[in-house]
């Protein structure tokens, strides 16, 4: 069994919904998991400093209480951290929860001084190697959902689906999932394998999958898994400050977050504190609950460290925005109303989805 957890302290914010019990569930592929899920990136990777283990155990630990059963990490979230954490914490309690990972985009020591790069690559061999791998560090014998966490474009998506395919036939995999893709690759892929599942960054500023893909998921029958769905913090209750974000943040290199944008985009947070306030919740809630609302398949994934933000997320479940509210999100945030794009011109070429 994990270690025993102290009660958290409850959030301050005066209009906080409490998560429902039992959450709400939602189909994932062959699975039913909680609405909203919990993404294992924050823990180790990519917002700074990873935060102390036993903060990471705290918080996985009091996911799985409050009735989480969707837990998503990947090989390349602190090259291999979060699922060694996953496995050390919540591995006694495997058969609670549906596990998620991914492959496809590790850190490989290109230079042999034990710096890790990150590496996109999609060849069949090292996507089963990195399975291997992963199996280990989640101290499980099979991972119930498995995505290419990017398409590496010098391989065709045929032949990467492919050796998940495989890994599905050896017992390793359950189901199979994709990352960051458009709705052609998706129509490809599914063509070699049922892909059980899509993930990308989709929120309140990121419209791109209400392009195709949203719709493509649901005439095929694929779950959406919506990451970043609070805008990478911005629409929390305590949304970042550019210029005090840790030197290896990912969010310094993210235009929207640079000066001659941010203004604008704090000015459309503005608008959506506001509409929370009418609404009786916080701006993080309202924010997963719109997008649970864009459909019956689709899926929250929000990430923190923070058992208070958990429980936060979680009271989305609670919130029933009405039609003229929804209207008035999807007037403010309309395509084109942020400013600066979601990613630099590297991150733009290394993912496939569509854009406006």
């Amino acid at each position: 069994m994990g270690p025993s957890m102290p009660p958290a302290a409850p959030v301050t914010w005066p209009l906080l919904k409490a998560p429902p019990t039992p959450l709400p569930q939602r189909r994932l592929g062959p699975f039913s998991v909680s609405a909203i899920g919990l993404g294992c990136m924050n823990i180790c990777h990519a917002y700074g400093e990873p935060v102390p283990e036993a903060d990471a155990a705290r918080l996985l630990l009091a996911a799985l209480d409050a009735g989480v059963t969707h837990f998503d990490t990947a090989a390349l979230y602190g090259f291999g951290v979060s699922e060694t954490l996953l496995g050390k914490y919540l591995g006694v309690h495997r058969d609670r929860f549906v596990l998620a990972s991914k492959c496809g985009m590790t850190g490989v020591d290109l230079r042999g001084d034990g710096k890790r790069v990150r590496v996109i690559d999609g060849r069949p061999a090292t996507l089963k190697a990195t399975c291997d791998e992963a199996l280990q560090r989640l101290r499980t014998d099979v991972i119930d959902l498995y995505y290419l966490h990017r398409w590496d474009k010098r391989v065709p998506i045929e032949d990467s689906v492919g050796a998940l395919a495989d890994l599905v036939r050896a017992g390793k995999v359950r189901a199979i999932g994709l990352s960051e893709v458009s709705a052609a690759t998706l129509r490809r892929a599914h063509a070699v394998h049922p892909i059980a599942a899509v993930q990308s960054e989709y929120s309140l500023w990121t419209r791109n999958p209400e392009i195709a893909v949203l719709d493509a998921c649901r005439e095929l029958g694929v779950a959406f898994v919506a990451f970043s769905p609070l805008g990478r913090g911005v629409f929390t209750s305590s949304p970042p400050d550019p210029q005090a974000l840790h030197a290896q943040d990912i969010r310094r290199a993210m235009p929207r977050f640079a000066p001659e944008h941010w203004p604008r985009n704090l000015a459309l947070r503005a608008r959506l504190v506001a509409l929370a306030e009418a609404v009786g919740c916080t701006p993080a809630q309202l924010a997963l609950a719109w997008v649970l609302t864009r459909g019956e398949h689709v899926h929250a994934l929000p990430g923190t460290t923070r058992v208070t933000h958990l429980l936060e997320d979680l009271g989305a479940l609670n919130v029933r925005p009405g039609a003229d509210v929804l209207a008035q999100l999807d007037a403010v945030f309309a395509p084109g109303a942020p400013s600066g794009a979601r990613y630099n011109a590297q991150g733009e070429d290394e993912v496939d989805t569509e854009r406006f």
